[in-house]
């Protein structure tokens, strides 16, 4: 079933081309018709982080690829996470963020574990309550290895324990702290299911989901999440089969899922991999972990010898694909990437794996022939 690894996101009006972001510039400076980048990530007065910086369009993808696409690649400060040079498309559109999620929850544990609320050496076991969809993992498994099945395979039950461990309101944090206000994170994978396919009685009974945050998206994501932990998980897939051959509605499949945008997501990333604030110890969990995801074989710069370290972490679904990394090049860049993809043509999204990596190696290499901004 394609759904298995997923999410799907309201659709929002579609910026092409450049987006604005002002900055001030160093005294002095005069840079006739080069665009501007600004020097770190900037927020509004409500906390929120500002769309992209204006920035080139990205290339355009050298093969292919239909229904909506949204790209952020950039070169980033590994001190200061100023941008120091990127290319974008859409980078300011909603899109589903499908399994490409799962990092987050990975973060959040990590954040956890340093502060002493959930130890390493915790084993759990799978009910009926927390079995999600696709295959999952042996009972007795510890913290660690249901991390490295959340990554390496996309493991939804392993993510939805982990998930509930932490707590929903963790994971959400994740965004909240870096001001991504347009990114959803709190729902575990069969709680967007058990909606999707209207099996939650909280999800059918208001109108407020899409538009809730804070006290009251956490108060609603914990019933939707109740009500999903009701269901056997061979009972969900049946339903959500019969949604997809026969009752597909988009417009409740928008507002389901997890998402965030192309931009907010590269902001993320690149927290996550150059600010986690974490302990030694999980700095190092998270990077062995997260190099276990697809994207590094995928890379030119791999295959030219140029990369010292990938994190990487993709999903996909329903005529929906996401992949997002870092790269650490041996010559000392720090990239991030972020592809995403909505309403394509196939149902079955996986063989376009292919033509997303041509875009993305497409918008690394000029990333890189671009001059870096001082």
């Amino acid at each position: 079933m394609p759904a298995l690894l997923l999410g799907c996101a309201q659709p929002t009006p579609v910026r092409e081309g450049h987006v604005t972001l002002q900055r001030q510039p160093v005294p002095g400076e005069t840079r006739p018709g080069q665009p501007q980048v600004t020097a770190a990530p900037l927020r509004d007065d409500r906390g929120c982080l500002t769309p992209a910086p204006a920035v080139p369009k990205a290339p355009p993808p050298p093969h292919h690829l239909s229904g909506q696409l949204g790209l952020w690649v950039a070169e980033v400060d590994p001190v200061t996470l100023a941008v120091r040079r990127a290319v974008a498309t859409n980078p300011d559109s909603v899109f589903p963020l499908a399994s490409t999620y799962k990092q987050a929850v990975l973060w959040a544990l990590l954040r956890d574990i340093d502060a002493g609320r959930v130890s390493p050496r915790e084993r759990f076991d799978v009910t009926r309550q927390n079995q999600s969809l696709g295959s999952y993992p042996f009972d007795g498994s510890d913290v660690r290895t249901l991390s490295e099945r959340m990554i390496r395979n996309s493991d939804n039950t392993a993510t939805d324990i982990l998930h509930r461990r932490v707590g929903l309101n963790a994971v959400q944090d994740v965004a909240d702290r870096l001001g991504l206000c347009r990114t959803r994170l709190i729902l575990p994978t069969k709680a967007w299911w058990v909606a999707q396919t209207g099996l939650s009685a909280t999800f059918n009974g208001t109108a407020r989901w899409v538009g809730a945050r804070g006290d009251e998206q956490r108060r609603i994501a914990a019933l939707i999440d109740g009500d999903a932990q009701r269901y056997r998980a061979d009972y969900v897939q049946r339903k959500l089969n019969d949604h997809f051959d026969h009752r597909r509605d988009d417009a409740v499949d928008a507002q389901v899922y997890n998402l965030s945008t192309p931009y907010e997501f590269g902001t993320l990333v690149a927290q996550e991999f150059l600010r986690p604030d974490l302990s030694d110890a999980s700095r190092r969990w998270q990077r062995d972990v997260m190099a276990l995801g697809y994207g590094k074989s995928a890379l030119t710069l791999t295959h030219q010898k140029r990369v010292r370290y990938v994190g990487a972490k993709g999903g996909n679904g329903w005529q929906l694909l996401t992949y997002s990394g870092y790269v650490e090049t041996t010559d000392g860049h720090h990239l991030v990437y972020v592809f995403m993809q909505r309403g394509a043509d196939q149902t079955y999204t996986m063989p376009n794996t292919r033509r997303a990596f041509a875009w993305i190696n497409a918008a690394l290499r000029d990333v890189l022939a671009r001059p870096p901004t001082p």
